[in-house]
């Protein structure tokens, strides 16, 4: 039962802010990545190379995969608030919630029109486990995340691999869809890059995310972001100050050798099937505990200024469009690098790729700024939250 004195847009400030720095994580990410085509410069000076080199190894060691996994959680802390608010109106947001999931899967559908490298169909599959585990009980939630968590798939090829030398099993199936996709974005035209992301791109993608691991990682995380919600972690009550410090403690511990499991044992596997699910395995377990660390981080800095610091506070509007901010800034991403758009993909190192995603981050601040101005939510959050309560006044 949530406590009537808690305040909701304390929780919700919060929350807002973290989406937005991990939102911001990814436009960082992608940049980096030309949005899934990869390429150095064969002509960078070779004091700028160094300096890329360092951008790119500092960014994807802070950000990758931690990015996504908070995104994630938060999206399972969202369910459980709309849940919540919903009953409270009289509303059984259960069946609301897997038609909100229907129209997610269509939002992602026009998002991999354009770039290959989509969640939202992930997310809008995945987070129909949270509408039986609403009614489950807090140690039923937590087992079912856990077993997740722990990759059962992947081990399960390594056990069957280790009976079976013969076995083989790269983990790979997306590569061929992949360099289809690629050689599209790098010197196709509008028309044949939007025809070829319908396809193969759809495949590259989605077969990309079930052989990482996101199968089973993504609902796990859903449901501790649901149960962080249960329990209020995201009020500033010292309960929830000392369960973030746990936090803390819990994922340095884990962290550090786990990075040494992820790092220094494949080199001695020889097995490919074993390589490829040990490199899934351990390094999702890695990027939950580095993510838990980043988390408790941000938390507690928050909850000790009372409401934040300036540098996390200025994140709250970019966090509550993200929606319409995911999908717009693949958008510009694409016309940035694609060979349909200024093809900048070949031209761009590291440190220039930061500076254009920091750019695109500042437009979309400002045009998030503007619109909540005289709006109380994005354009597509409002169509999304049209579209689910359909049907029912003052849904």
């Amino acid at each position: 039962m949530i406590s009537p004195s808690l305040s909701q847009s304390d929780r919700l400030s919060v929350v807002d802010a973290l989406r937005g720095f991990a939102l911001l994580a990814i436009v960082l990410l992608h940049n980096l990545e030309h949005y899934n085509l990869y390429c150095i410069p064969a002509d960078t000076p070779q004091w700028l190379a160094g300096i890329d080199k360092a951008v790119w190894d500092t960014l994807f060691f802070l950000l990758a995969g931690n990015a996504y996994a908070t995104f994630s959680l938060l999206f399972g802390f969202s369910f459980y608030i709309q849940m919540r608010n919903a009953r409270r109106r009289g509303h059984d947001f259960r069946a609301r919630f897997a038609w909100r999931m229907v129209l997610l899967a269509g939002f992602s559908q026009l998002h991999a029109l354009f770039y290959n490298g989509d969640i939202l169909l992930l997310y809008a599959v995945c987070g129909l486990i949270l509408i039986p585990a609403s009614s489950w009980k807090d140690r039923t939630v937590l087992v079912v995340a856990a077993v997740l968590m722990l990759q059962p798939y992947a081990w399960g090829k390594i056990v069957y691999a280790l009976f079976h030398p013969e076995y083989v099993d790269t983990n790979s199936m997306f590569v061929k869809y992949a360099l289809s996709a690629e050689q599209v974005g790098m010197h196709g035209n509008w028309a044949q890059t939007l025809a070829n992301n319908i396809g193969n791109g759809q495949l590259y993608s989605n077969l990309w995310q079930v052989e990482a691991g996101r199968l089973f990682q993504t609902p796990a995380l859903f449901l501790l972001g649901m149960l962080l919600g249960r329990h209020d972690r995201f009020v500033n009550t010292p309960r929830s100050c000392a369960f973030w410090r746990k936090v803390l403690v819990a994922g340095v511990a884990a962290a550090v050798p786990l990075y040494l499991l992820k790092t220094l044992v494949p080199p001695h596997l020889t097995n490919t099937t074993i390589v490829s699910y040990y490199g899934i395995a351990v390094p999702r377990l890695y990027n939950f505990a580095f993510m838990s660390v980043l988390v408790a981080v941000f938390v507690l800095c928050w909850f000790r200024r009372g409401d934040g610091f300036r540098f996390q506070r200025f994140t709250i509007v970019y966090g509550r469009m993200s929606l319409t901010n995911y999908i717009t800034q693949s958008v510009i991403g694409v016309a940035i690098y694609y060979h349909c758009g200024l093809g900048l993909w070949s031209s761009t190192g590291a440190t220039a790729c930061v500076l254009i995603g920091l750019a695109i981050f500042f437009v979309q601040l400002l045009f998030s700024r503007w619109w909540l101005s005289a709006h109380r939510q994005g354009p597509l959050e409002t169509l999304w939250k049209r579209g689910t309560w359909i049907g029912v006044k003052n849904g």
